[in-house]
């Protein structure tokens, strides 16, 4: 009893020692700290940090929209107008038939491109898709130039070569930001319009196997190996 009675004291004396108060000290709930300004800002810091790793990693990408069934389609399209366009009985008969190819080409290629794009998440704006249009863009421009020039000058026996030459070199360097084979295909481009330059007199049938036949065959590899 004695022990128990000694043992209780000595308990009490622990918590209600005025020694210790200095030890434990008293729970205070004012003294709790609110959360820095900068730890608040954390969240808003980490989003603009994922904004620009992605950002980052669109410049840095491939261009990968370039739609293989596209070109499928244009080159189907371009082997009908040298069809339509080598019965035709005068240069600028001829010459009609091969722009009106040219915007229809051009409306496929875009819409297709589109369409892949958005299946990808990827807009045709992005870093990748913006260097691509600048790297075609200059060659597609010279090259309605001097459609232009050679028109005025009676040397229509000579566009094809050039648009050949300068499609494939505006796919060259567009193609530097895409995929590999894009660069392979403008490069194929120009040794037809090179070699249609050495034999004008069948600058129509190189017109089909260039735009024709060497966009169905490249478009057909695309759509095997980078889906579509």
């Amino acid at each position: 009893m004695s022990l128990a009675c000694t043992l209780q004291r000595k308990e009490l004396d622990i918590y209600l020692s005025p020694g210790l108060e200095s030890v434990v000290p008293e729970f205070r709930p004012h003294r709790i700290r609110r959360p820095h300004a900068a730890a608040r800002a954390l969240p808003q810091r980490a989003l603009d940090d994922l904004r620009f790793i992605r950002q980052t990693m669109e410049r840095s990408a491939a261009f990968t929209a370039v739609s293989g069934w596209g070109q499928v389609a244009v080159g189907a399209t371009a082997l009908v107008a040298a069809w339509v366009a080598v019965r035709q009985t005068s240069p600028l008969f001829w010459l009609r038939v091969w722009l009106v190819e040219a915007g229809i080409g051009v409306a496929l290629a875009l819409g297709t491109a589109y369409r892949k794009a958005g299946r990808a998440g990827l807009p045709l704006t992005s870093g990748p898709g913006r260097k691509f249009a600048l790297s075609l863009l200059p060659p597609v421009v010279g090259g309605l130039v001097m459609t232009v020039v050679l028109v005025r000058g009676g040397l229509v026996r000579d566009l094809p070569g050039m648009w050949l030459m300068l499609y494939g070199a505006g796919v060259v360097t567009g193609g530097a930001f895409s995929v590999a084979i894009v660069p392979v295909m403008g490069i194929c481009f120009m040794t037809a319009g090179v070699t249609a330059f050495m034999c004008p007199a069948w600058g129509n049938g190189f017109m089909a196997a260039g735009f024709g036949g060497l966009h169905v065959v490249f478009g057909f590899l695309i759509a095997r190996r980078y889906g579509g």
